[in-house]
This record gives structure tokens, sequence and C-alpha cells, in this order.
């Protein structure tokens, strides 16, 4: 079991932070204009009231402009504390409708040996999320763990991305081609246009890596940062030993599949993942 096995796991269970309507409807009677604003406030918001210019830095494969359209003006609604509250809160509801009475107590509780084991020098993310309260309710705790994970993982990502010589757009044109993701879609959901899109496909025919696929050349590259994101990822999963991690294991893959029957909003996403396809069940 490799640690991209178990990102699918966490990053399913994280992900109804974002992709669930009743987290959309929480930020919706907050007062955000739009669910990107509350995409970018809620995860942000560990971090305090940041400018735009730290969120993008931080979230990598967004265009600037398109942060710029929710920062600072989601402060303006509401602050940080305020939007802490509201992602739990929605985070809740979601995952009470699709838990129903799911035990994951035991879940929560290596999800959290896990993450107190989480990597985080360099990892800011990762940090300001660790440094948040346990919640006492076990749905929340594991959603809090596996938030943990998920952003030390993603930040362990992107410095192999800046390590690859790599834009964000560049990145997003090698993942589409990789994951047979709609370039249309991925440039909608992470703000860049046609002609952005075109310039990186350029860049990366000229560096080999692209020929309107992946080439190669750039096949390699791909697996080579997804090879560097999973060594650095090892160390919680070192903490709980085969057999605890084998346990997480058992215990996760039920649950994310559970998720991705009841989460329709899961059902195309950025992420290129797809729990009930690509997990065991």
């Amino acid at each position: 079991m490799t640690p991209r096995d178990l990102w699918l796991r966490f990053e399913t269970y994280h992900d109804v932070t974002y992709f669930s309507p009743e987290s959309r409807a929480v930020t919706d009677e907050l007062g955000c204009k739009g669910g990107w604003m509350g995409y970018f406030a809620q995860r942000a918001a560990p971090l305090g009231a940041v400018p735009p210019e730290i969120v993008t830095a931080a979230f990598f494969s967004f265009h600037p402009r398109m942060v710029s359209r929710a920062l600072p003006d989601a402060w303006e609604v509401a602050g940080p504390t305020r939007f802490l509250d509201a992602r739990l809160e929605g985070v809740d509801r979601a995952l009470r409708r699709m838990l129903e009475s799911l035990d994951v107590a035991e879940a929560a509780e290596l999800a959290g040996q896990a993450a107190e084991a989480a990597p985080l020098p360099g990892r800011v993310l990762a940090a300001a999320n660790r440094a948040l309260p346990v919640p006492d309710e076990p749905h929340l705790a594991l959603w809090q763990a596996c938030t943990t994970l998920r952003e030390s993982r993603g930040d362990g990502h992107i410095a192999a991305l800046v390590a690859a010589d790599l834009s964000p757009c560049e990145t997003l044109v090698l993942f589409s081609a990789d994951k047979g993701l709609e370039p249309a879609y991925m440039r909608a959901a992470r703000g860049w246009s046609e002609d952005e899109w075109r310039d990186a496909e350029a860049t990366l025919t000229d560096r080999g890596l692209f020929d309107g696929g992946l080439t190669p050349a750039g096949r390699a590259l791909r697996e080579d940062v997804e090879r560097r994101t999973d060594e650095t990822a090892t160390s919680p999963w070192q903490v709980l030993g085969d057999a605890g991690t084998a346990r997480f294991v058992d215990l996760m893959t039920p649950i994310a599949r559970r998720l991705g029957h009841l989460n329709d909003a899961m059902r195309t996403n950025p992420m290129g993942i797809d729990p009930v396809a690509q997990l065991p069940g």
C-alpha cells in the first residue's frame, strides 16, 4: 500500500469540505458570493485573513485573478474564525447525512496518530490545520486529521512541482493529459484562459514533455513528481506501522466508497479521483 493509495482514502473524506451541497449552503448562508468565495475563504482561514497573493502561492494551481475575485472581499463577509466554524458546520451536516450511524471512532484514532506525524517543515497549510483544536465528535476528528494529512501531502507535492520547474498552468496541462480530464473543464476550475493554456502547452512542447499528449519524457516527469511526493509523505504511516496502516485502509475504504456513492458533487472533480471506481469494494 503506497502513500498515494492512502491519499485517495483520506482525500475523499476531506473533500466534503468543498464538494458537498451542505458545505456550499453554509457559505451561502454566511453571505458568500458564489461557491469559490466560500472555497478560498474556508481553505485559507487557518492562515488568518491573508491577502490573495499568499493564497495564490500556497494553493499553487489557481490563477491569481481567480483568487482575487474572492479575497480579500471574503474577509468583509466574515473573519477567518467564523469561516473555520462555517466549514466545520458544513462538514458536520454533510457527514451526518452520508455516514448516518456508521462508527468511525477507530478510524479517527488511527488518523489522528498519523496526522500528528505528518511532516510540517516547509508545509504551511498542513501546519496551520494541525494547530487547530481537534473536535470531540469522532466523525469531525477524523475529518480534521484527514485535512492535516491532505494538506501535508499537498504542500509536499507543490515542492516537487517547483523542483521540476513546472508552472501552475504547465502542471495542469500535464495532469489533464495524464488523467484524461477535459482542458476546458480544468481551465474553468482553476481560472486559466485558452491563450494561457496554449502558451503552457507550447513551453512544455519545447521541453519535449508534451505533443498533444504526454511524451515519454512528460510521463517520466509526472511519475517522478508523484514518486517524490510519496517519498516525503511516508512518516505518518511509519508511525502507524504495517498493522496500523492496514487497519486504517480496511476502515477507510468502505467509508470513502460510501462518500463517493452519496456525494454527487464528487462525480467530476479537478483531482481526477473516483473512489467508487478506484477503490475495491
